[in-house]
């Protein structure tokens, strides 16, 4: 089994499981779809985050190559 396909197995499995959570759990309409929604917000601001900070980490190392000489 190739990892890529382990690895769509266990994403769909945990939204499987996340979205058969969530309409099991004993919530209102209304506070089920403002806690999806805040938890939505969350993981956008954290993919956010961590783009921003793997492009800063990018643009850091293509400035220091730049600044290398190339040897001919």
């Amino acid at each position: 089994m190739k990892a890529s396909e382990f690895l769509a197995g266990l994403i769909t499995g945990a939204v499987v499981g996340s979205v058969l959570g969530l309409l099991a759990a004993p919530k209102s309409g209304e506070e089920l779809q403002n806690m999806v929604r805040a938890r939505a917000d969350l993981v956008m601001e954290e993919g956010r985050r961590a783009a921003a900070e793997r492009r800063a980490e990018l643009e850091a190392q293509f400035a220091h190559s730049k600044q290398i000489p190339l040897n001919s």
